[in-house]
C-alpha cells in the first residue's frame, strides 16, 4: 500500500515549476554569451564581450548603486519593522494584535505599481509631505523627494516591511518571556534585558529579514523606475532599458546573469558574516 497517495499530486506542480524556471535561466544564460547584432532580434555567435563590457564605469556604478540601495533598504526596514513586530508579539489584547497584523500585511494585497503611485502622491512637489512641511513653515519651497535615492529607499521600505515584520514576529514569538523576567530579577533594567536577551535571541529572524529584504530589493523594478524617474538606476531598470529600448537582449541577459551571481555572492557573504551572531539565537 502506498503510504503517500497524494505525494505525486503535490510534487508534480513543483517539479514543473522547477523545469520552467531552469529552462528560463538556461535561455538567459545562452543569450548572455551571444553577440548583439544591431537591427536584428536574433543574436550572433558566441562571445564573452558582454561580460567584459560590464566592467565599464557606467555599468559598474549601477551595480554599486543597486547594492547600496539594497543595503539601505534592508537596514531601514529592520529599524522600522522591529518595534512593530515586538509590539505585535507582546500585545496583551488579541484585538490589538489583529489590528497590527492587518495594518502590516495590507500592503501585500496591493500591487507594487499601486503602492508606488501612492508614494508619488506623497513625495511629489505638490504632494502630501511637502504640503505639510510648507503649511508648518518648516521649508520655504518644496523639497525634492522624487527622483532621489531617499525617495526610492523610502518606497522600497514600504514594499519589504510586511515580510520583515512577519519574519521578526516569528522569531520573537519563540522567545520564552521567562528569559527577560529572569534578567530583570537579577537587576537588569528593561532596556538592558532587551539588549542582552531579546535582541540576541531574535538573531535568526533579523538575519532572515535582512537577507530577504536585500534579495527582494535587488530585483525591484517598478519602484525605482517610477520614483527614481531615470535618475536613480538599478540593475533591473538597466536590463529593461537595454532589452526593450535598445533591443540589446544579449547584453541585457549578461546584466541579469551578473546581477543574479552578485546577489548570491553578497547573500553568501552576509550569511558568513552573521553566522556567529545567528548561533547566539539558537536556544
Amino acid at each position: 500500500m502506498n503510504s503517500r497517495p497524494f505525494l505525486g499530486v503535490f510534487v508534480t506542480p513543483a517539479f514543473l515549476c522547477a523545469v520552467g524556471l531552469s529552462a528560463a535561466l538556461f535561455a538567459i544564460l545562452q543569450f548572455s554569451v551571444r553577440a548583439y547584432v544591431p537591427g536584428s532580434l536574433d543574436p550572433g555567435g558566441f562571445t564573452l564581450d558582454n561580460f567584459t563590457a560590464l566592467l565599464k564605469p557606467l555599468y559598474a556604478r549601477v551595480f554599486l548603486d543597486t547594492v547600496w540601495i539594497c543595503l539601505l533598504t534592508a537596514v531601514a526596514t529592520l529599524i522600522a519593522g522591529y518595534p512593530v513586530a515586538y509590539a505585535m508579539v507582546h500585545a496583551r489584547s488579541p484585538i490589538a494584535k489583529g489590528i497590527i497584523l492587518i495594518v502590516v500585511v495590507t500592503p501585500l494585497f496591493l500591487g507594487e505599481v499601486v503602492r508606488t503611485y501612492s508614494w508619488i502622491i506623497v513625495l511629489g512637489n505638490n504632494g502630501f509631505l511637502n504640503t505639510v512641511l510648507l503649511k508648518l513653515g518648516l521649508v520655504d519651497k518644496p523639497v525634492q523627494f522624487m527622483f532621489t535615492t531617499f525617495g526610492v529607499v523610502l518606497a522600497l521600505v514600504h514594499v519589504t516591511l510586511p515580510v520583515m515584520v512577519v519574519m521578526l514576529a516569528a522569531a520573537l514569538a519563540h522567545i520564552d518571556p521567562a528569559y527577560e523576567r529572569a534578567a530583570e530579577s537579577l537587576g537588569a533594567s528593561p532596556l538592558r534585558a532587551f539588549l542582552t536577551v531579546t535582541l540576541p535571541l531574535s538573531a535568526p529572524g533579523i538575519i532572515a529579514g535582512l537577507t530577504t529584504a536585500f534579495a527582494w530589493t535587488f530585483s525591484a523594478f517598478a519602484t525605482p523606475q517610477l520614483i527614481g524617474g531615470g535618475r536613480v538606476n538599478m540593475v533591473s531598470n538597466l536590463v529593461y532599458q537595454l532589452g526593450f529600448a535598445s533591443f540589446n537582449f544579449p547584453f541585457a541577459a549578461a546584466l541579469s546573469v551578473a546581477g543574479l551571481a552578485l546577489t548570491f555572492a553578497l547573500l553568501g557573504l552576509i550569511r558568513l558574516g552573521t553566522r556567529r551572531f545567528e548561533r547566539i539565537g539558537q536556544h
